[in-house]
């Protein structure tokens, strides 16, 4: 079982920069990939990042490839999603989730078994 928790969220204006926590309560994190996805209103979830288990495979969806960067710090079971130059498009919930794989980090949502509440980004203009 896992349990994740994001935060770091809120508001920022154009351009700037916000970083996302998720820290997860699991007995080994290293045995897990880790992936964030963002729901805006009235649209579906989107894959945003992944990364693997040992944090050198690393993923970006091409609308946030170099602005956003994934990272993990096993030590502290936490992955983080570094957001650079945002824009009121990036305004979403986003989420953290988990699967248990050492394999290389999927891009769908079904391929991920645990998510976190969610935290809110919103991008003003």
């Amino acid at each position: 079982q896992v349990q994740l928790v994001e935060s770091g969220g809120g508001l920022v204006q154009a351009g700037g920069s916000l970083r996302l926590s998720c820290e997860a309560s699991v007995r080994t994190f290293s045995n897990i990939a880790m992936g964030w996805f963002r729901q805006a209103p009235g649209k579906e979830r989107m894959f945003v990042a992944a990364l693997g288990w040992t944090g050198l495979m690393t993923y970006y969806a091409d609308s946030v490839k170099d602005r956003f960067t994934i990272s993990r710090d096993n030590a502290k079971s936490t992955v983080y999603l570094q957001m650079n130059s945002l824009k009121p498009e990036d305004t979403a919930v986003y989420y953290c989730a988990a699967r248990i794989s050492r394999g290389t980090p999927g891009r769908a949502p079904s391929e991920y078994a645990y998510w976190g509440q969610g935290t809110q980004v919103t991008v003003s203009s």
